[in-house]
């Protein structure tokens, strides 16, 4: 048989065509599966502005959208409660009172990201203690004193993070044949309770924006640099007794629909450019050493030299303490 070498060469030359189109179209196909979007559940006191998801969304070529969802506490209970569809690619929040049921609850692919860290102290406000000509309280058990009745405001460990923190505080402070009974003295002296820090520190406390009837509040060691007046002077201090150092941190949820965006996305909260943003915006501390705080932070803001509770086992924990408060409060 004569062979017709231009045939073949045309005919290989269409294969080669084919194929070429074939895996084209593979490659186009599997490109416009890749999810374009990452989102971010987080608590209510997340911050990131506008110009920092821009420089994120065109560093990744990811579109962030960010959930909000309550305390750290109602998040995490949210996502135990959505773990089989995730609501989100990343969670950045859960804290070390919360970190031990997010993994006891297969929450995160992997382990969790330290991003920041803060004492959860008291704050006072200076100026109603000034003018009612009454000595600031200087540690805890000051707030058990009768001439302390009705002037502090705490949040409710069941819902609350910054409240957890302090009930844990007590527990290693006062032991454990001891600490219920400063819960109880404080509810004696009329201890207000919140669901939540920001309806404690903005709603409630005489110190901040909301300019409420309680002078004593459950905070953060940081606070106070938030709290400087026209005279350059802070209205509020912290107790530095008895706090519980918070750590927060970043992770992948289990079963994310962009594990990939939710990476860049954690390695973006651990970027310089973001880390220097946490005291003015999240008035924590950031947790790569090196990255800058503004002045203020220096001449208003302390960590606590001991804290209490930090090392806990929340987990072991967490039930018997909080069904005992409850006992305490109804």
């Amino acid at each position: 048989m004569k062979i017709n070498s231009k045939k073949i060469q045309l005919l290989i030359g269409a294969v080669i065509l084919a194929l070429s189109a074939v895996v084209l179209i593979s490659v186009n196909t599997a490109g416009s599966n890749q999810p374009k979007d990452v989102t971010l559940v987080t608590h209510d006191s997340f911050v990131m502005s506008k110009s920092l998801i821009n420089e994120f969304e065109k560093q990744s070529g990811y579109n962030l959208k960010v959930i909000s969802s309550g305390d750290a506490g109602a998040l995490t209970n949210r996502l135990i409660l959505t773990k089989g569809a995730p609501i989100a690619d990343a969670v950045f929040g859960i804290d070390n009172t919360l970190s031990g049921e997010a993994y006891a609850n297969s929450l995160i692919a992997g382990s969790l990201t330290a991003t920041d860290f803060g004492d959860v102290c008291f704050n006072y406000d200076k100026l109603w203690f000034a003018a009612h000509n009454i000595p600031a309280p200087s540690s805890i058990n000051d707030l058990t004193k009768p001439s302390y009745k009705g002037l502090t405001v705490v949040e409710n460990p069941a819902t609350s993070s910054t409240g957890l923190s302090f009930l844990a505080a007590t527990v290693e402070k006062f032991g454990e044949s001891g600490w219920q009974n400063y819960w109880k003295s404080l509810k004696t002296n009329n201890v207000k309770v919140d669901d939540g820090w920001e309806a404690a520190y903005y709603t409630d406390f005489s110190g901040s924006s909301g300019k409420g009837a309680y002078p004593v509040v459950l905070s953060y060691g940081t606070s106070p640099a938030d709290e400087i007046r026209a005279n350059g002077q802070s209205q509020t201090a912290s107790i530095l007794d008895g706090c519980f150092r918070q750590n927060e941190y970043v992770g992948v949820l289990q079963g994310a629909h962009n594990p990939a965006g939710a990476k860049a996305l954690i390695k973006f909260l651990l970027s310089p450019d973001f880390q220097k943003t946490f005291p003015t915006t999240m008035y924590m501390y950031p947790v790569v050493s090196g990255t800058p705080v503004p002045s203020d932070w220096v001449k208003y803001t302390q960590t606590a030299a001991k804290t209490y509770g930090d090392h806990l086992d929340f987990n072991k924990n967490r039930s018997s303490w909080l069904a005992q408060w409850a006992v305490i409060f109804g």
